[in-house]
């Protein structure tokens, strides 16, 4: 039977020259990081299911893979329900698991905990442009910090990083839940409502405000006069200049908690001191996990159709798995979406030593070894094959800058110099 090679729908292959820019992208991103104090942890890709289904994970648990236990039967009852089928599932994003790793070790990690996490997530999205059912989250948190220390250093090490990778002219939008609550309640969203009002009304920037309201009054059982006084209350706060922002959303909406807005004052001051970041804050974003207990916060380019980073403060999700309340605040970057932003970088000097049939291994090798550790070059050592002109241009369109040749009983005590590609006779 004939095997079919393609990579399954919503995944893709990387070739070498995109593995290298992503690896160098990462690579200035962790730097960054690094200096502010994230330790790099790693989590399974496998996570309990009951974990990844918990309720916390927003739509995206929707959209989890699921993995059968090990040991059914080929054929099962008709009837039987998934929930019996299933024991594991794919992590949708990396916070989920970063919880249950603080609950299992945290008398092992310095308080408050300083965590970058980097690696693939899977979710079964309908596969179109810009959506992977497998991509890279690109994540730091700090566990364990109450105050908006933790928002304000994770929204300066994020910013620095996409200024460190070349990404420049960026926004930081920002919010909070406990005013969109706020605001829900004054618009007369019942409590018990406000998880699935969040839900519809993050998709705002997808289905605009006729399909929010649509879905709010079908979906979600709204009444009609709730959603409009929902959606005037957001439109009269947009746009607000950001050092009023604290005072005017305390007249705006009754019932507002002081701390919400002394902590968006302080966020305001923390931001106006940092050289180049620009922000806003938005009352339409929301972000549609279910975790968020505080400020929520993303950012967004001109050049991207959608956010390339975002977080927020998750202070009840690390108690469910230790019992007891640990403040965290996370912010994600957008590792796919930065890195098409970005210009891939030429790379360094690539030299191939060409060595025909007759010259001994070694001897490439050697010249090889040399060429490295005197001109600090990549090196490859090849043997010569087909028409030569062929070779040089399958070895230009490849990347090497230059080529060696080598010819039986060359003397090779003196290393020879490289000859440029594309420029040869």
């Amino acid at each position: 039977m004939k095997m079919n090679n393609s990579p399954a729908r919503g995944t893709r292959d990387l070739l070498p020259d995109a593995v290298a820019n992503r690896d160098r992208v990462l690579g200035l991103i962790q730097d960054v990081y690094r200096r502010f104090g994230y330790q790099r942890i790693e989590t399974p890709a496998l996570e309990r299911i009951e974990r990844l289904t918990a309720g916390q994970g927003g739509d995206n648990e929707k959209l989890s893979f699921r993995i059968l236990r090990r040991g059914l039967d080929e054929q099962l009852p008709a009837g039987t329900p998934v929930s019996d089928l299933v024991d594991m599932g794919l992590r949708y994003d990396l916070t989920v698991p970063l919880t249950r790793f603080y609950a299992q070790h945290r008398a092992e990690l310095l308080a408050p905990f300083r965590s970058f996490q980097f690696g693939p997530v899977w979710r079964a999205e309908r596969p179109q442009k810009d959506r992977y059912r497998q991509f890279y989250q690109c994540d730091i948190d700090l566990v364990g910090e109450p105050s908006v220390l933790a928002e304000a250093e994770l929204i300066e090490a994020t910013t620095a990083a996409l200024a460190a990778v070349g990404l420049t002219g960026s926004t930081v939008r920002l919010s909070d839940r406990r005013f969109l609550a706020a605001l829900a309640t004054c618009a007369g969203v019942p409590a018990e409502a406000q998880p699935g009002f969040f839900v519809t009304v993050d998709k705002l920037d997808k289905i605009g405000w006729d399909g929010v309201i649509a879905e709010l009054v079908g979906d979600r059982g709204l009444p009609a006069d709730v959603a409009s006084a929902a959606r005037d209350k957001i439109d009269s706060l947009t746009g607000l200049p950001a050092d009023k922002v604290a005072d005017v959303l305390t007249e705006a909406v009754p019932g507002l908690q002081d701390q919400v807005a002394d902590d968006l004052a302080t966020i305001a001051a923390c931001l106006a001191a940092l050289d180049g970041v620009s922000w806003a804050f938005d009352p339409r974003l929301v972000r549609g996990m279910g975790y968020y207990t505080g400020q929520i916060f993303e950012i967004t380019h001109p050049a991207a159709a959608g956010s390339i980073a975002g977080g927020g403060r998750y202070d009840e999700l690390i108690g469910r798995s230790l019992g007891q309340q640990v403040p965290a605040c996370g912010f994600s970057i957008g590792f796919e979406r930065i890195v098409d932003l970005i210009e891939q970088q030429p790379e360094a000097a690539k030299v191939a030593v060409l060595y025909e049939a007759d010259v001994p291994v070694a001897d490439a090798l050697a010249v090889a070894r040399r060429l490295r550790d005197e001109q600090g070059v990549v090196v490859s050592s090849l043997r010569r094959s087909g028409k030569f002109s062929a070779q040089l241009t399958r070895l230009e369109t490849a990347g090497f800058t230059g080529f060696l040749p080598l010819v039986p009983g060359q003397d090779i005590s003196e290393l020879p110099v490289p000859r440029p590609l594309g420029r040869q006779v």
